[in-house]
């Protein structure tokens, strides 16, 4: 089967599903984009990615960017069951920092997406909730039983690193095994959306800066990670499609407890990794604190706060990753992405 990245989502057989166009029997379906069109199979079809929200009866402060039979990204927020998109890009721009550095309030925004025109979400192409952050922080060996698995202590300070925002991709977008490597590793990380300027922040109001939380996949070359490159995490970490996120940005408002999150990661279906977010070292407002004291938050920077025990490289034998394999990552209260590994052309 040969997918192009614009129509990476899942064609329900026997129905018209448009994305360009597309035409459909109960078994097989034809998807047009273009000049091109793309047999899907019935068993095709199972290996595509699906959209994953959870329901909620509280307020729908989800927010997504997206294209819609073009290339123009768009923003907008999800209904609450996942059905629907409303597009607000006409009120507060087109992207997720733009509305955040607007200011506008939780009850703006309602009204506006309530006036919204709404488009189906399976009619669209969800991109990175987040793609021009100025930042993108790390934190290394945050998880107690991360540390365990690779035999070293319990940090008493935070390890910070960092990652390009050209190797942010979107929630269902493919991870390239680039030709220059062959240790490619998962990593599932709780990633946090900073919400406004901050510049010596404390502990204690810390959580005030904090706009959302969304879903993060560490994707690292442990070659170039421990190896090469004289031992610096920069190239290992910054490779382009190292850095998946979504499928949206959650605003704070609906996540009762940031740690308290069930966190899992699985690979062809296997699971890898399940944590929670109560086994961080340095909790979210330590990390905000310590940062601010000598670099300043944007609004729109991006937080990852660490994975779990289960990576690849401290299994026995080392695992890693390869051309075909399939990574479900998932935080409680976030959703799910899925994201292929793709050969680098």
């Amino acid at each position: 089967m040969n997918l192009v990245r614009s129509c990476s989502f899942a064609l329900p057989l026997g129905r018209s599903i448009i994305c360009g166009s597309a035409r459909s029997t109960s078994s097989s379906a034809t998807l047009l984009c273009g000049s091109s069109s793309y047999h899907i199979t019935a068993a095709d079809n199972k290996q595509l990615p699906r959209r994953h929200f959870s329901q909620s009866s509280r307020s729908n402060m989800k927010f997504v960017q997206f294209t819609a039979g073009s290339s123009e990204q768009r923003l907008g927020v999800l209904s609450q069951d996942g059905s629907k998109i409303s597009d607000i890009s006409e009120h507060f721009g087109s992207d997720l920092k733009a509305l955040i550095r607007s200011g506008a309030t939780l009850e703006a925004i309602k009204q506006k997406a309530a006036q919204a025109k709404q488009l189906s979400a399976k009619d669209v192409t969800l991109l990175s909730p987040v793609t021009n952050p100025q930042k993108i922080l790390c934190v290394g060996l945050n998880y107690r039983g991360h540390c365990e698995e690779q035999n070293k202590p319990i940090p008493k300070e935070p390890m910070f690193f960092s990652k390009y925002a050209t190797a942010i991709v979107g929630p269902y977008d493919g991870v390239i095994a680039h030709k220059i490597t062959d240790q490619i590793d998962w990593e599932v990380e709780l990633a946090v959306i900073i919400g406004k300027e901050a510049k010596h922040v404390s502990r204690a109001n810390a959580m005030d800066y904090v706009f959302g939380y969304t879903v993060a996949q560490d994707i690292s070359a442990r070659d170039w990670q421990k190896t090469r490159n004289g031992g610096q995490f920069l190239i290992g970490k910054s490779m382009d499609s190292f850095c998946p996120l979504g499928p949206a940005v959650v605003h704070k408002s609906l996540v009762a407890d940031p740690h308290n999150l069930v966190i899992t990661c699985s690979v062809n279906g296997v699971q890898k990794q399940k944590g929670n977010t109560s086994e961080l070292v340095f909790r979210i407002d330590d990390i905000i604190e310590r940062v601010t004291q000598s670099i300043t938050l944007l609004p729109g920077d991006v937080i990852l706060t660490g994975t779990p025990a289960g990576v690849g490289m401290h299994r026995s034998p080392p695992e890693f990753l390869k051309v075909g394999d399939v990574i479900d990552s998932e935080i409680e209260s976030l959703g799910k992405i899925k994201n292929s590994v793709v050969a680098d052309q």
